[in-house]
């Protein structure tokens, strides 16, 4: 198993920060990692991601959301192919340290048997959660 982990501090409240991370269609506009994510942000729901890591080229998911809290966390789970060859669960979750200011974090865990093979093309990855995060952190305080 491999994780990645990137967290940044953002002076806006749990429900801004929420409602952008939620707002699929504005993905485009704000966002240099995620391109583009078309579904419903629900429990249960299969969604389509793109993801466009620095340096590397896009890549679609479909996903299936395992958890949707609003203001806290939204959590899916993406397959390479087949189950446990090398799967991904994405999190985006928001900690409230005031009615203005939160933490959010964006980690993802992999496992699966080609995750040694693969591990080493994470780093872009890594570097695309921090890239969203920094936009995210813009986005949010503007408003």
């Amino acid at each position: 198993m491999k994780e990645i982990y990137t967290e940044i501090e953002i002076n806006a409240s749990a429900l801004v920060v929420w409602n952008i991370v939620t707002d699929f269609d504005n993905f485009p506009k704000w966002n240099p990692f995620i391109r583009e994510i078309s579904g419903t942000p629900q429990k249960g729901s299969m969604i389509q991601v793109v993801m466009k890591p620095p340096n590397s080229s896009a890549m679609t998911f479909k996903p299936t959301i395992l958890e949707y809290k609003p203001e806290e966390k939204l959590r899916w789970l993406g397959k390479l192919w087949i189950p446990k060859l090398f799967d991904g669960e994405h999190n985006f979750i928001i900690k409230k340290i005031d009615e203005n200011k939160v933490i959010f974090i964006q980690k993802e865990n992999f496992s699966g048997v080609l995750v040694p093979i693969l591990s080493g093309l994470l780093k872009n990855t890594e570097k695309g959660f921090e890239m969203m995060n920094r936009a995210l952190k813009e986005e949010a305080e503007k408003l």
